[in-house]
């Protein structure tokens, strides 16, 4: 007998953990939804989740192991970020353990580590410059090489998320474009980039024509330190509309800081503060178009990512097909 049942309580749920039964109209919605169009969470390993995305309670070390093939089994879920990538290089082994995990038409979406990123060390790491900053040959040993082999066929967007960073420190947006433009042009051709700013000023013509020579995607992004979705649209121009792709990830509300958000909306089940403004974007921004398109969803973006996720889909759908009956409604 466990100590769990010596006490009187339920024993601890055995065996490999299973996906929610999720209403019939999840399942109807992701049928409706195109085929090139994937939606999908930061990660998957949120314990409040459970009725939603899991079968049962369980904790978060144990759904980091076990929790992304009942994941893959929702019906609105084509995709996935790992987060994990950005804080340190995620291993051959894991990729392939995670492809391995989900269905033939699944994508992940990946962060190459910040390491590569940041031009400056961090405290712990003695501070001053960092000779790793958009180096190429270090970005494709650790990002790029794993990411392509592990993940194969599987492999979605490699994401290069840039922090807040000083302009000034680069030499102001052209010459951080130009940086960036020799950084990416030295990397292997094949995998789908994409980049993401958290500085306003970056994103400027010289930006955007640095992606589209290479044929890197501008990841749009919903978050606190930038412009509405909206904007950035306006802002790229042609540009956007040239990419091979569109990438979108809906990060923090407006006026939120991420510690905030994350102590107000544990434990991630329900939605707190739903955004009609970003709902209304994003769905203008991945709705009919012929190109692959992602967008992953945060908790911190409005309470809980499944059920943004869930809602986003009603209006992408009715936007896909405006002769859909409801198609004027969310």
């Amino acid at each position: 007998m466990s100590q769990l049942q010596f006490f009187g309580l339920p024993p601890e749920p055995t065996g490999a953990l299973g996906p929610a039964e999720v209403p019939a109209e999840l399942h109807a919605l992701g049928a409706r939804l195109p085929a090139g169009l994937r939606l999908g969470t930061s990660s998957w390993s949120f314990s409040g989740w459970e009725g939603l995305v899991y079968d049962r309670p369980a904790k978060s070390d144990k759904l980091a192991r076990e929790g992304l093939a009942a994941y893959a089994q929702h019906p609105l879920f084509r995709t996935v970020g790992l987060d994990r990538g950005y804080y340190a290089p995620i291993p051959l082994e894991a990729y392939q353990r995670y492809a391995a995990a989900v269905p033939p038409d699944f994508r992940f979406l990946a962060k190459a580590p910040a390491e590569v990123l940041s031009p400056w060390l961090t405290i712990e790491r003695g501070g001053g410059e960092n000779p790793r900053f958009l180096d190429p040959s270090y970005a494709e040993d650790v990002a790029v090489g794993p990411f392509v082999e592990g993940l194969g066929e599987k492999a979605g967007p490699l994401l290069f998320q840039f922090a807040p960073f000083d302009l000034t420190i680069m030499g102001g947006p052209s010459r951080f474009a130009e940086r960036l433009h020799a950084f990416l042009g030295a990397l292997p051709q094949g995998p789908l980039y994409a980049v993401e700013l958290r500085t306003q000023g970056a994103l400027g013509f010289d930006y955007a024509a640095a992606l589209q020579d290479l044929g890197v995607v501008h990841c749009f992004n919903v978050h606190s330190s930038m412009p509405r979705i909206r904007q950035q649209v306006e802002w790229l121009g042609e540009t956007q509309a040239q990419a091979p792709a569109v990438v979108a990830r809906w990060m923090l509300g407006a006026g939120l800081r991420y510690q905030d958000a994350k102590e107000r909306y544990q434990p991630f089940d329900r939605l707190v503060d739903e955004d009609p403004i970003a709902r209304d974007d994003l769905g203008q921004l991945l709705s009919r178009d012929a190109r692959p398109r992602y967008l992953i969803v945060n908790n911190k973006a409005e309470g809980c990512s499944p059920r943004s996720i869930a809602a986003l889909a009603k209006r992408l759908v009715a936007l896909e097909d405006p002769t859909n009956e409801g198609a004027s409604h969310d």
